[in-house]
């Protein structure tokens, strides 16, 4: 059985599938309320502003 990725203790319980508890399914939710997951920027890209617009 998968465990939790929040806490990685637990086994996921069918009802707050895949974390382990309402907890760790709101201390997800809260991380992608505040931006803490994001897709970091690469290094050698343009921004859209600086772009040629053909």
């Amino acid at each position: 059985m998968a465990t939790c990725p929040i806490c990685r203790r637990q086994p996921a319980v069918e009802a707050y599938k895949p974390f382990c508890s309402k907890r760790c399914a709101d201390v997800d939710l809260q991380r992608w309320f505040t931006g803490g997951y994001v897709i970091p920027e690469g290094v050698d890209e343009v921004p859209l502003d600086e772009r040629d617009e053909d």
